[in-house]
Parts: C-alpha cells; sequence; structure tokens
C-alpha cells in the first residue's frame, strides 16, 4: 500500500463542500452540489463489494451522486442471506474509542434524519422503517446519563420514578423515540433504487481485490467480515448475535437492558428479542440454550413474552472491529495502481451508522476522481 487516508483527516478538507451542502431532500436522494471537473469523468468504472446495509447504502450514494460513473455492486450474498437481514435494526449508538464524537455524531445525524424521511413518508411500509419508542433501562446509573446522540433521537427524557417501578431490578432509565429499519424489506427497497439510479449488480464471490484491479477504475469495500480476508485486516472479528422472531402484537414499545444483551424489539411484522455478543465466536448454528436464556431474560422485562410463539430463529456474524473504518488509499493491485475506499467495521451498528457512512465514503471516492490521472477519466 503506497498512500492512506483515513475518514478523520478528510473530515477538514470536505467541510468546505459539505457545509454549502443543499439539505437532502425527502427520500434522502444524494445529490450534491456539483464539483468542477468530476462532470467530465463519464465512463469512470466504480465498483462496490458488499450487499449488506453498509453496502447498498454506498451505493445508491454513489450512484445517485455521480451518474456520470458507471456504477456495479458485487456479492455473494444479497437479501434476505446477509447479516443484515437478521439485525434488529433500532437507531441509537455506543461510542467507538478513536473517531472523534463529532464525526459519530454526523454519522448518526445523517442516518437518523434520512430514516425518519422514509418513515414519514408512503414508502414506510415497502421500506421496512418505523419509528418506535420505549425505555433502555440500567441495572446501574451510568456514568453519561446522555449519550451524545441524545439531541438527536426523538422526546430523549430520563425515566420517571413511576416508570422505573415494573422494573425492580433497575435504578435508571432513559425513554425516546427512535427509527427501527428491517433490512429484510429495506435491503430490497435500496436494490430496487440502486437499479434506478443506473446501478449494476453481479451475484459473485469477490475472492481478492486483486480480481477487481483490471475492471474497474475505483473499488469500495464495504465487504463487513470479509474484509479480513480482503483487506488483510486482522482487526476484523466476528461478533456472534442471536435472536428470535415472535408474534407478540400487543407488544408496541421497545425495552433494551442498557448492556445490550438483553433486549425488545417490536417490528411491523414480528417482535425480535434477544440476544448475544460474543466477541470471536464464529458458530452460525443456533443454540438452544441461548434461545432459552434469551426468553428467560425477555421474559424478567416482559412477562408476556413467555407466551408468545417464535416465528424463527436467527444467527449472524457482525462485523466487529475497535472502530469502523472509512478512509481510502491507493493500493498496488497486479502492477496498477487503484484507489480504495473502505466503510466496514461497524459491528453491531450497522443500521445506525449505514447512511452516515456512505455519505463519507461518497466524500471519499470523489476524492479518488479528482486525484485519478486524466488518461482514466476519459
Amino acid at each position: 500500500m503506497s498512500y492512506t487516508e483515513d475518514a478523520s483527516v478528510c473530515d477538514r478538507k470536505q467541510e468546505a463542500s459539505t457545509a454549502n451542502r443543499p439539505s437532502v431532500t425527502r427520500f434522502s436522494t444524494c445529490r450534491v452540489a456539483p464539483v468542477r471537473g468530476l462532470s467530465s469523468m463519464k465512463g469512470v468504472r466504480v465498483v462496490v463489494v458488499g450487499a449488506g446495509v453498509v453496502g447498498f447504502s454506498t451505493a445508491v450514494c454513489i450512484a445517485e451522486a455521480l451518474p456520470f460513473c458507471s456504477v456495479s455492486l458485487l456479492a455473494e450474498k444479497f437479501s434476505p442471506d446477509t447479516t443484515s437481514d437478521g439485525a434488529a435494526g433500532i437507531l441509537f449508538a455506543a461510542e467507538f474509542p478513536d473517531i472523534p464524537l463529532e464525526r459519530q455524531r454526523r454519522w448518526f445525524k445523517n442516518s437518523f434524519d434520512h430514516l425518519l424521511d422514509i418513515a414519514q413518508s408512503r414508502n414506510s411500509p415497502e421500506a421496512g422503517v418505523m419509528l418506535s419508542s420505549g425505555w433502555q433501562i440500567f441495572k446501574d446509573v451510568p456514568a453519561d446519563k446522555k449519550p451524545f446522540w441524545s439531541e438527536l433521537v426523538i422526546g430523549f427524557r430520563s425515566m420517571t420514578d413511576a416508570e422505573l417501578k415494573r422494573f425492580p431490578d433497575h435504578k435508571f432509565g432513559q425513554a425516546f423515540t427512535t427509527i427501527k429499519c428491517e433490512c429484510s424489506s429495506y435491503l430490497p427497497w435500496l436494490h430496487q433504487r440502486f437499479i434506478k439510479a443506473g446501478g449494476q449488480v453481479e451475484q459473485r464471490k469477490v475472492n481478492s481485490l486483486q480480481e477487481l484491479s483490471n475492471a474497474y477504475d475505483v473499488i469500495v469495500n464495504c465487504s463487513g467480515l470479509g474484509s479480513k480476508q480482503l483487506a488483510g485486516d486482522d482487526e476484523v472479528h466476528p461478533v456472534r448475535g442471536q435472536v428470535l422472531k415472535v408474534e407478540a402484537p400487543w407488544l408496541k414499545h421497545f425495552i433494551r437492558d442498557g448492556d445490550g444483551k438483553t433486549y425488545i424489539y417490536p417490528g411491523i411484522h414480528s417482535v425480535t428479542i434477544g440476544g448475544t455478543r460474543q466477541e470471536g465466536d464464529w458458530r452460525l448454528h443456533v443454540d438452544e440454550g441461548e434461545a432459552k436464556s434469551i426468553v428467560e431474560r425477555c421474559g424478567a422485562l416482559e412477562p408476556s413474552v413467555s407466551r408468545a410463539r417464535v416465528l424463527s430463529e436467527w444467527v449472524g456474524l457482525r462485523p466487529g472491529r475497535r472502530n469502523p473504518r472509512v478512509e481510502r488509499e491507493v493500493a498496488q493491485l497486479r502492477g496498477r495502481r487503484v484507489p480504495v475506499v473502505h466503510n466496514y467495521g461497524h459491528g453491531g451498528w450497522g443500521v445506525t451508522l449505514a447512511w452516515g457512512t456512505a455519505l463519507d465514503a461518497l466524500g471519499l471516492v470523489r476524492m479518488c476522481l479528482h486525484k485519478m490521472p486524466q488518461r482514466a477519466k476519459l
């Protein structure tokens, strides 16, 4: 690798171009202010690797904002067989240790605003995006009672003593309205939006970025856990998650234990209950002991869960990493210098941050185009 620039360094360079960016239109179409010189780059070939929520979000942003480029998306698996399909998809976040908080805040805000537009539109049921109100509860009072995203969700407040009475083992809680995004509907909706923007989709396994070097001018890596192999990134590791979908239409409010391991998320067609967060665990089979534990733990928060009929069980491997990797580099691939933009490693926060990091990835692609030799632009 001969050149690397991470997204935090690019922040300052992008501020000038994004500060005056027009407001996102309905459904957050990725229309950005034109940049001199880019419109002459017709025929530049961009490929996005990965068809999860991060991959499709990134592909849509690029295809809509850079219509003069030929944008393709490659993946071995598509919905309903991606890790994103099993995600609970509720929007709130944890802090990553080495990324400026303002950047994390922007990622969250851009994603929340994008999905809120959809939730408040006629596309809500088709896209699987809805408003969701409920409680996050803690057995001990957290050091930070107001997380960085508290002003970005709707109606965030501390729970009253009366509200906490139903959770006798918990001392503190937060009440707010956020968004639930069900990827089993959202991914096919994004797929169609990508096609409408002129994107091309191919189902194939990418074993190495080397094999893409001659066919594309810019590579965008959104392969999640696959980046362990594709990018040679040993920081990426599996975080095993197991959930159940149950039939419980009487449940209307989410409940999440602050440790993130026990939660109840009502959705459009079912209720997701979970879960597990097992670092370094590659098992993809359903563990019946863990399924029983999930029902018991969720039943302690909401006793009626024990009466709910189990519709399905799911296991997935989240792409864990100390921090998401959102950066660009110039890679030497088969004797050719090829710009590569990375956007992966979101862990259990893929749905929460996907649109925000996709916009950052778009900015990095635009920087790649600016630095591209003239012969590649023709």
